[in-house]
């Protein structure tokens, strides 16, 4: 099933503003919580269909790739299907990812506190940090794309006690407080009258459970420091700096709350022999007088192994031969760049005396003077060709 246009989704215009992005989310959140509508079976995938449009209009670098790439330009930054990068996560988790606090937007569903407390019975626990590593790339690693397995130190679930940071089950009662629902209602006034809205309880912080006995490893917090390793697949094509996005591996919540998202940035290792210019990449070849004059076969490298080339008599220093799809591929997208082969001709910064001879009788000789015609290009000419 194709996605629908993320403008469509939230209802805003392409040239809308951050601010009347984030109100036209958080207006379908309120539209289209599966906890407002009981009957409507879709509602969930509905309310996550909503959420990847937000996800990524209101990202700046996200929103310009979908701008101009459309749905194709987003391939493996989330699931497929609609709301695909959020699927398995809870509706108040959703919500407590983009910043929303979900007991003011509660407040708004039901004009206090929540239909039999939050989803599942009780709230959850208090949500992990994102982490964010650094993770190097060979070219050739670009090029075909690469899984890493990546050894993280992070704060992983206690366990000891499963990240309840309890003792035992024994050691664990219902909120006295909020009998469970993680949230208590509070009235406030405000310029329309008396508002009763449902906030975070302050006896549990949410939880829905107090502690009687913490774990003697984690001290209660459900959480301690440990090492994860994890596996990630990187699409090929992708660039320096570009940050890619693995959900719930970073961070473990406290108290069983949901992870936080690992962020990963991509730093290329710089390559012996071969530079990137966008998909293309470039091989700076040098040859001698001879073989420029009378033409020759050399081996160039590649990313994909060495290639035979012929380097045809007459050959001017500043050529540059095209080696068709040998380059990058273009991220999530079709066709790859090209390598291209600029030539120099190398002038020796010292002869013998046999050389020095052998140059003198070269150098008067007429065939051998310059006469450049209309067909031999400029440096900036030969330049622009190389990016054409």
């Amino acid at each position: 099933m194709a996605k629908r246009d993320y403008y469509e989704v939230l209802g805003v215009a392409k040239n809308a503003n951050a601010d009347d992005i984030k109100k036209a989310y958080r207006k379908k959140a309120l539209e289209l919580h599966p906890d407002r509508n009981p009957d409507d079976k879709g509602a969930e995938d509905k309310f996550k269909e909503a959420a990847e449009a937000y996800d990524v209009l209101s990202d700046g670098d996200k929103k310009a790739r979908y701008d101009r790439y459309g749905h194709a330009g987003l391939e493996g930054m989330g699931g497929g299907g609609p709301g695909g990068s959020f699927q398995g996560m809870d509706m108040d988790e959703i919500l407590r990812r983009f910043g929303f606090d979900t007991d003011d937007v509660f407040g708004e569903f039901f004009g206090g506190g929540r239909r039999g407390g939050s989803r599942g019975g009780r709230a959850r626990g208090e949500r992990g940090s994102n982490l964010r590593i650094k993770v190097k790339m060979t070219l050739e690693e670009v090029s075909t794309g690469v899984n890493k397995k990546i050894k993280v130190r992070k704060q992983v679930s206690c366990g000891t006690c499963n990240g309840s940071g309890a003792k035992d089950a024994s050691s664990v009662d219902t909120c006295s407080t909020c009998r469970g629902a993680g949230v208590v209602n509070q009235v406030r006034q405000t310029p329309f009258g008396m508002m009763q809205t449902a906030v975070t309880c302050p006896t549990c912080n949410g939880a829905g459970q107090t502690i009687k006995s913490p774990c003697n490893v984690c001290k209660g917090d459900g959480r301690v420091f440990g090492e994860e390793t994890i596996d990630v697949d990187i699409p090929a094509g992708v660039n320096e700096g570009i940050q890619l996005s693995v959900n719930g591996r970073g961070n473990a919540g406290a108290k069983g709350g949901p992870a936080g998202d690992l962020m990963i940035a991509i730093e290329e290792t710089p390559h012996e022999e071969l530079t990137r210019e966008g998909t293309n990449v470039v091989y700076e070849l040098y040859i001698n007088f001879a073989d420029a004059a009378l033409g020759s076969k050399v081996d160039v490298p590649t990313l994909e192994g060495r290639a035979r080339i012929t380097i045809p008599a007459g050959t001017q220093g500043g050529k540059v031969f095209r080696l068709k799809d040998k380059g990058l591929p273009a991220l999530q997208s079709y066709g790859r760049g090209d390598q291209l082969v600029h030539v120099n001709v190398w002038t020796p910064k010292k002869v013998n005396d046999e050389e020095r001879r052998l140059l003198e009788k070269l150098r008067d000789m007429p065939n051998l003077q310059p006469t450049p015609g209309k067909e031999e290009k400029g440096f900036f000419d030969r330049v622009r060709d190389m990016f054409d």
